[in-house]
Order: C-alpha cells, then sequence, then structure tokens
C-alpha cells in the first residue's frame, strides 16, 4: 500500500494546497479563471500532444477499449438519471448528475496520475476516456438535461452547441496531432520539443492546484476568513452533500466496478482486451468528477451548486477509494498482458 501512496498521495497534496491557498487567500479568486485557461489552452495540451506521439495510434484509438467505455459510461447515466428521478430531483439537474457520476477528471488528473502508477502504457487507454467523455458522454447528458427539462425541441440544438464546444476545446486536437506526429514518425525540432516539455511538466501540479481552488468555491464557508468549524457548524457542513451521496457512490464504486467486470466478460469471450489495458481504464472510471462539468451546468442553466458538491464529495473520497482500488488491482493483476 505504501507504493501506491507514494504515487497518489501527492496529487490529492496538491489539490489540497490549491484548496487551502484560495481558503487563506493567498490565490485571489479573480486569478484561478487564468490558470484554468493556462492549462486547458497551454500545459494539457501540451502533455496530450506529447503523450500522444509517444503512444501507438491503436492505442489511442482501440475500439474495443472505447466501446467497453462508453457501454458502462451510458449505463451509469442511465441508472443515475433514474435513480436522481426517482428521488424528485428535477430532470436538467438529474440530467448533469448523471454527467458528473460518469465522467471522470482524467484529463486534468488522470493522464499524469495513471502514468505515474502504471507507466506509459497507461497512456492511449486513458487519452481513449478523455475523448468519449467529451465528445460522446458530455453531449448525450446535455441533450437529456434538455428533454428532461421540457426542452426537448431545443436538444438537437444542445447537442450541437456541446459537440461544436468540444470541437473547440484543443485537448482533441492536441491528442490527435500528437498522434498524427507519431504515426508519420516526424522528429520536432529541438527548440519546440523543449517548449513542448515545459509546457507538458507544468501541466499536472498547476491543474491539480487549481482544482483545489475551484472545489474552495464549492466549499460552504463559515465567513470570509475560514473560522473552525465547531460540532454544529460540522453538521450544517456535511448536510448538504447527503442528497448528492448516491451520484458520488456511483461515480467512486459503481462505474470502475462495471468496467471491471465488463472487460472481464469480453476477456472471457475471448476478445483481445489486455489485462494492463483493463486496469488502466478500470483505475480511470475510478477517478473522482471532473471539475469541468460545473461549467457545463452553469451553461445550460441546472443546479450548478448541486453539482459542485458531488465533485467536491467526490474529490474527498477518492483519495482512500481510488488509492485502497489501486493497492487491490495491481496487486491481483497477473504479471504481463
Amino acid at each position: 500500500m505504501s507504493a501506491i501512496l507514494s504515487v497518489t498521495t501527492p496529487f490529492f497534496a496538491l489539490i489540497l494546497l490549491g484548496w487551502w491557498a484560495a481558503r487563506r487567500q493567498l490565490l485571489p479568486a479573480n486569478a484561478v479563471p487564468g490558470l484554468n485557461s493556462f492549462v486547458l489552452y497551454f500545459a494539457l495540451p501540451a502533455l496530450l500532444l506529447r503523450f500522444g506521439w509517444r503512444t501507438p495510434v491503436a492505442t489511442l484509438f482501440d475500439p474495443l477499449l472505447l466501446g467497453l467505455y462508453l457501454g458502462v459510461g451510458l449505463a451509469v447515466v442511465g441508472l443515475s438519471v433514474a435513480w436522481a428521478r426517482a428521488r424528485g430531483v428535477p430532470g436538467a439537474d438529474a440530467a448533469f448528475g448523471a454527467l458528473v457520476a460518469a465522467f471522470p477528471n482524467s484529463g486534468f488528473m488522470g493522464v499524469p496520475l495513471l502514468v505515474a502508477l502504471l507507466g506509459q502504457a497507461a497512456a492511449g487507454p486513458v487519452i481513449c476516456t478523455v475523448l468519449a467523455d467529451m465528445i460522446v458522454t458530455s453531449s448525450v447528458c446535455v441533450a437529456l438535461s434538455q428533454a428532461l427539462g421540457g426542452h426537448g425541441d431545443h436538444a438537437r440544438a444542445a447537442v450541437l452547441r456541446s459537440l461544436r464546444g468540444a470541437l473547440s476545446n484543443p485537448l482533441p486536437w492536441a491528442i490527435g496531432l500528437g498522434a498524427l506526429i507519431g504515426a508519420l514518425g516526424l522528429q520536432l525540432p529541438a527548440p519546440v520539443t523543449g517548449i513542448v516539455n515545459l509546457l507538458a511538466d507544468a501541466a499536472s501540479p498547476v491543474a491539480l492546484f487549481t482544482i483545489g481552488a475551484v472545489l474552495w468555491r464549492a466549499t460552504p464557508h463559515t465567513g470570509a476568513h475560514g473560522e473552525p468549524l465547531g460540532p454544529h457548524r460540522l453538521a450544517r457542513v456535511v448536510a448538504p452533500f447527503r442528497p448528492v451521496l448516491p451520484e458520488v457512490l456511483l461515480k467512486l464504486a459503481l462505474h470502475p466496478a462495471l468496467v471491471w467486470a465488463g472487460g472481464r466478460a469480453l476477456q472471457a469471450a475471448g476478445l483481445p482486451l489486455g489485462d494492463a489495458a483493463l486496469l488502466a481504464l478500470t483505475l480511470t472510471a475510478a477517478l473522482p468528477s471532473a471539475s469541468n462539468v460545473a461549467l457545463l451546468t452553469e451553461r445550460y442553466g441546472a443546479d450548478t451548486a448541486r453539482v459542485a458538491r458531488i465533485i467536491l464529495a467526490s474529490t474527498l473520497l477518492a483519495f482512500a477509494s481510488f488509492s485502497g482500488l489501486a493497492r487491490w488491482l495491481v496487486t491481483a493483476a497477473p504479471s504481463g498482458g
């Protein structure tokens, strides 16, 4: 377990540091969008570009992995929506709750964490999930939010808008460009490679720090200076998270369990799914919810506070759940494959 924690602890510690910096106002709130822009438009594309040219194209766009991951993700979306509606959650809020239940933080957190934990071979499966969630899962949930929210006639327009948003995101293009460079065996000029490496090396720490600052906004505060919480105040802080525990449970427990079970079923059927790829895919599903879903929720007028609580709770609990699952799976995984 100590070997797993030696990898996972620094990642979650950087999130905590970002949270603490925002809490102590060392990181002003108006600085967070700038950090987000740096990660989204410069550092993370450089990281994915670098992984793209180092990873075989067949691994980046493996149809079996994509099919398994998307099939499970859509099943989680359906189950989450049904469960939320049974609890009286409005349709649009149920749809975006389903998105955070099925969309892990694979871009900002998953790629660097799983490569550090499992090695370079994990990059391909994780990048597969980034593409699947950004393009397919998000579009499906946006359409559901419009349909269930009484705007069924706007669902098609919402999907097109979501797809345009995904295509204007630099991450898929960085992945595609990296894959093209790798497939053609091109060598970038040394100065360009140096710039890419500098930006890529900054992606993980800045992204994690920024996630922490963003989560601070979702934390119920006791006052402007974050005074200590007493027992009664602590109960008031915990209470808003109880209604979203089903989505957190789906994200951290059921999602990875279904990916693992589905992968084992495919292997039993004789399909060429390697143990290492299935391990990477399962641990990706076990990551906390993607922080950028809150931005989508705000754009489409759903309950942003509810989604933010799911993201915060899943991130807090994932340190224990992800580390424990990683230890169990890595220990149980056969050597090779």
